[in-house]
């Protein structure tokens, strides 16, 4: 996070165990807080905006305005209980008649599931490690998890899915209505979004002779179109082209047997699409 905001202009220099970083922007006052606590402060007014998981804006049920889905930290929220109850959901039998104990950190969310599934069960707050507790301390656990590989080495197995969750730029519904925040909001959304874009992107430039030109083009991935422009004292031509990242090792050999020399490959910091 703090190298986007960087990469947008945005430096924090933090000292010792402070939670107030100071910003090289003098409009900006910034505090770290863990993301459970965002969503609801907000929510409240009592920050503009902030950085959040999707997961906990939902458990909270926040009154925030989502500015930007940065993709960051992606997880799932899974419902997981011990191999040998995996079948629980399809054959309730498997509980043998006793009430469930259903640990999580996310209460309202494990509370409607309990009760979407209809299942005999009690809700008990977990706080971290919410996967060591079964299966001695609890039944099923309601969790976030990105690979699974926590639960599956704590011998538990996924059996429901409820959502997906990534990290928001979230803000207070009442700062978007003073127009000197709602536009510098809307400014770092637009400059993230753009950073975040330039990361899928770099940028190829290369020259080819007049006769290999149509092949070569008609092979780019592109935005929209390439730049093309006549070579000085030269029948050859100049390209610029931003490609996907993930392509570039396979496209500048084919480019190279088509025709395309001296190509330089640069970074991109930012690419702004006109809306």
């Amino acid at each position: 996070m703090l190298s986007l905001l960087d990469q947008i202009g945005i430096q924090f220099l933090s000292s010792g165990r402070s939670y107030r970083p100071v910003s090289s922007d003098p409009t900006i006052e910034a505090k770290m807080l863990k993301s459970q606590n965002i969503p609801a402060l907000v929510s409240l007014g009592r920050h503009d905006c902030g950085f959040c998981g999707y997961d906990w804006i939902v458990e909270q049920n926040a009154d925030v305005v989502e500015l930007l889905d940065l993709k960051f930290d992606p997880v799932r929220l899974i419902a997981a209980v011990p191999e040998e109850m995996q079948d629980l959901l399809t054959t309730p039998e498997v509980a043998q008649g006793k009430t469930l104990v259903v640990a999580s950190e996310y209460r309202r969310l494990a509370t409607e599931f309990i009760a979407g599934k209809n299942l005999n069960a009690i809700f008990v707050r977990a706080f971290g490690a919410t996967e060591a507790l079964p299966p001695e301390d609890a039944d099923m656990i309601i969790d976030n998890t990105a690979s699974g590989t926590t639960l599956r080495h704590n011998r538990l197995v996924i059996i429901d899915e409820l959502m997906r969750s990534t990290t928001r730029f979230i803000c207070n519904r009442e700062a978007l209505k003073n127009p000197v925040k709602r536009k510098k909001l809307e400014e770092m959304a637009m400059l993230m979004e753009s950073s975040l874009r330039a990361r899928q992107k770099v940028l190829l430039e290369m020259n080819v002779a007049a006769d290999d030109l149509e092949r070569l083009v008609q092979d780019l991935p592109c935005m929209r179109a390439p730049t093309i422009s006549k070579l000085y004292n030269s029948d050859g031509y100049a390209i610029k082209v931003a490609v996907p990242t993930e392509e570039v090792a396979a496209l500048i050999p084919r480019l190279v047997s088509l025709g395309a020399r001296d190509v330089l490959e640069y970074r991109v910091d930012k690419i702004v699409l006109r809306q």
